[in-house]
């Protein structure tokens, strides 16, 4: 299969392998397609809630309950933090480092 891809796609795919973390552009957009994959799955598991969380905002707008964007930003970026620490303890790719394949994977 052949594509074309916009230069800007192009500069992307680039900057993945200038990293180091690739080790072809076949490796780079493998690993998109499997990251959006694994999106696509996780919204259908979890599109009731995300429908009812949507749903709560817009109820809770419409009563005037609504807080500031620095309040909003300062709110998500604790629940961000909280999630990673969570996550990252359970996470053995995030500890170390070695090549699997054609790509280096985080361990």
């Amino acid at each position: 299969m052949t594509i074309e891809l916009k230069p800007e796609v192009e500069a992307l795919i680039q900057r993945r392998l200038d990293s180091g973390e690739f080790l072809s552009p076949e490796d780079v957009i493998e690993r998109a397609l499997e990251f959006f994959s694994s999106e696509e799955d996780w919204l259908a598991m979890n599109r009731g809630e995300v429908a009812s969380q949507i749903q709560e905002g817009w109820d809770e707008a419409e009563r005037g309950e609504l807080i500031d964007g620095d309040d909003a930003r300062t709110e998500m970026a604790e629940e961000k933090k909280a999630w990673k620490q969570r996550h990252d303890r359970s996470n053995p790719f995030l500890h170390s480092t070695h090549y699997s394949g054609n790509r280096k994977e985080a361990y």
